[in-house]
Formats: C-alpha cells, sequence, structure tokens
C-alpha cells in the first residue's frame, strides 16, 4: 500500500512518526511519503518537505505568510498526483490540511483525518469541509467524541498518543539537576519561532530576578540555535536541545508555553504553569472568534483549571514567580495539581492509539471503492 502523511508542526511530527511505524509493523512493504519532520523521516517515511519551512502560528503570522504557504500548497498537490497514495493521512494542521483534503478527495483518494482540526475552538462551520472531504475522522481527546456527535458527524476517539509516545521514551539519563541551586525549573518555551522569541526575554527576566532558581531551557532543533543567544550566558540558565523528557525528568515545576507541552508535562507528573503571549493583533482576532474556556490542553480535557494561565498581559514575570512558587512550597496546591492530573490520566485512556488508526487505515483502504 502507499502513503502520503501530511503534518506541520513538531507534534505532528511526533505522532506521524508512530503512525508510520505502526503502518510499516502492520504492512513492512508499505511506500510512505510525509510532510513532516526529522522524526517521520526517521521512522521511515520519505520526507517530502519539512514543517520548519512553514510552521506559522497565530492570524497575523498566517496572514503575512500567505504567499510561502500558497506555494508549498501548489507543491503539495503536485506530488500527491505523482504518487497517488491509496491513502491520504492528514494529521491536524488544519488551515493547510483542509485543503489539501478537498484537493485529494476530487482525485478519487481516500482521506483519513488523524487528529482533528480544533472546530470546537473556533469555526464550527468547517465541519461542512469535513463532511465533504474526509472519509473518517479519528480523534485524540475525549471531549471530542459528544462534540461531534452534536454535529451529527460520527467520529472514533483513539486514545491520546502521547501515551504511548512517553510510554515507549528512552530516557537519557546522563543530565544531573543542579545541586547549587534549590530548586531546578523546567522552561519550555514551544517550537515555533515566534513562541521562542517571545519566550527569551520571560527567561532572562525570571534568571536575574531569582538566583535560587536553576532554569532548563528546552530548545527545539529545527530552529536555529541563535534564537536562544541572549540567554545561553546566564548562570543559572541552561539550554538543552531535543531533550524535553529529561528536563521534565529532573525538574521540580515547568513554566509551559501552552500547546501540546501542558499535556506532555503532565503526563510526567511535574506541576506547572501555563504561560502564552501572541501578536496583539493576533491575540485580539483569537479574543474574538475562539470560544473556549481555557488555553491548555490540560484543562480542556478536564474542563476545570486545573493549571494556571497566563496570557497576553497576564504574562509577567512577577505572576509567573508567584504560581511557580506556589507549586514549588505550597503543598495544598502542588497536591492538587498532582491529583487532578490522575483524573486527566483516567480520562484518556490507556489505548494504543497508533496501532488502532493504522487498523482502521488498513480496513478502510482494502475496502473496495
Amino acid at each position: 500500500m502507499k502513503y502520503f502523511l501530511i503534518a506541520g508542526e513538531r507534534s505532528g511530527d511526533v505522532y506521524g512518526a508512530n503512525l508510520i511505524a505502526a503502518l510499516l509493523k502492520k504492512d513492512p512493504a508499505a511506500q510512505i511519503v510525509c510532510y513532516g519532520g526529522d522524526e517521520m523521516k526517521a521512522a521511515g517515511g520519505e520526507l517530502l518537505s519539512h514543517y520548519k519551512e512553514s510552521a506559522f502560528m497565530g492570524f497575523y503570522e498566517v496572514f503575512t505568510n500567505l504567499r510561502v504557504i500558497k506555494k508549498k500548497l501548489n507543491t503539495c498537490k503536485k506530488e500527491l498526483l505523482a504518487f497517488h497514495p491509496d491513502a491520504v493521512i492528514f494529521i491536524d494542521y488544519p488551515g493547510f490540511n483542509l485543503r489539501m483534503a478537498a484537493f485529494a478527495k476530487r482525485q478519487g483518494l481516500r482521506t483519513i483525518y488523524y487528529i482533528s482540526p480544533k472546530i470546537w475552538a473556533w469555526n464550527k462551520g468547517r465541519i461542512k469541509e469535513i463532511r465533504s472531504f474526509v472519509d473518517k475522522l479519528l480523534v485524540i481527546f475525549p471531549f471530542e467524541v459528544p462534540f461531534y456527535k452534536s454535529l451529527n458527524y460520527p467520529v472514533e476517539y483513539v486514545g491520546n498518543p502521547l501515551i504511548e509516545h512517553i510510554d515507549s521514551y528512552e530516557l537519557d539519563t546522563s543530565l544531573k539537576r543542579s545541586e547549587s541551586h534549590r530548586w531546578n525549573i523546567a522552561f519550555l518555551p514551544g517550537s515555533r519561532k515566534q513562541e521562542v522569541e517571545h519566550s527569551i526575554e520571560m527567561i532572562s527576566k525570571l534568571a536575574h530576578q531569582r538566583k535560587d532558581l536553576f532554569f532548563w531551557i528546552a530548545g527545539v532543533d529545527n530552529l536555529p540555535i541563535d534564537l536562544y543567544d541572549s540567554i545561553i550566558g546566564l548562570s543559572n540558565v541552561r539550554l538543552v536541545v531535543g531533550k524535553t523528557y529529561e528536563i521534565l525528568n529532573l525538574c521540580d515545576a515547568a513554566i509551559v508555553t501552552s500547546g501540546t507541552a501542558t499535556l506532555e508535562t503532565a503526563l510526567w507528573n511535574v506541576p506547572q504553569v501555563v504561560c502564552y503571549k501572541a501578536h496583539p493583533i493576533s491575540y485580539l482576532i483569537a479574543k474574538y472568534l475562539v470560544q473556549i474556556k481555557f488555553i491548555s490542553l490540560v484543562n480542556l480535557i478536564v474542563d476545570k483549571e486545573i493549571v494556571k494561565e497566563l496570557i497576553q498581559k497576564d504574562y509577567t514575570s512577577e505572576n509567573v514567580l508567584r504560581e511557580v512558587d506556589l507549586l514549588l512550597v505550597d503543598e495544598k496546591t502542588k497536591r492538587k495539581q498532582l491529583t487532578d492530573y490522575q483524573e486527566l490520566n483516567i480520562l484518556l485512556g490507556q489505548k494504543k492509539a497508533s496501532e488502532i488508526v493504522v487498523e482502521k487505515v488498513y480496513k478502510l483502504v482494502t475496502k473496495p471503492l
């Protein structure tokens, strides 16, 4: 069988890699090409385009890069036609993937969407596109099932792929805590350029204000290392690239840019405060359009505030340090968050998402058109 996978960011790359591994286990002769990243390539996919070339997040950022996105769409369409797969598997990345799904469907190709577009957050009207262009939608958050049911569209919860990814992860234990500082703090600044740029100034402020804290910065290898230059020389800061789980494993608490990292931190059972700052124009548009109570996946899944969220003007060094101190020294606050993490784990369950997805994909592609 031939498969064409499309992911557009770091988390999608991780999920796509697990899926490729499971596809090749099921069908060792499978031909797999992909838009994704290093993880998908390492898993056995032929990488046609790396997500770092167009990982834009935010309304303003997307608008100012429309030419780049359009060019990538046109290239992807040509490559899809040339490869002519038995199935196209779309992984999140809705702005791009829904357009590609429409194109693929018009070519008579089977279309599977793994990890739903977040239409539960905004733009429910996209359900029309999903109905028209997606043969099967597989979701990774339990609350998405009743949401889509309310729209009369059948979806299946396959479990969350982060669980299997973390369970199978081989931890590098060579990193050691800083014993010369009272507390070790993880700072996960994100995987996109604009996220990291917003985080660097905050890291510098925190490091200068609190010499008793040692900050471990989780860098990503899809961004230029010079983005982190201004913090590398600080005495109580250490940048480590590509070792997010190792950092979480040795830290007492975490400061996390909103996104998949909030769920990763919770699954590692590390107390956290969630922070996010967007371009002012993107934030104003999002505030008008987005219809959810929380920005962190942890809070969204459990439908209550498990972790504190500091957004835009509330994202100050004073507020961050106040929340971090509560997690470090207030046993009641820390215990409550960790107890709520247990509720999160129960809701997610222990399904092996990639294996389940592969079985459903294989069943679809072997079924006569």
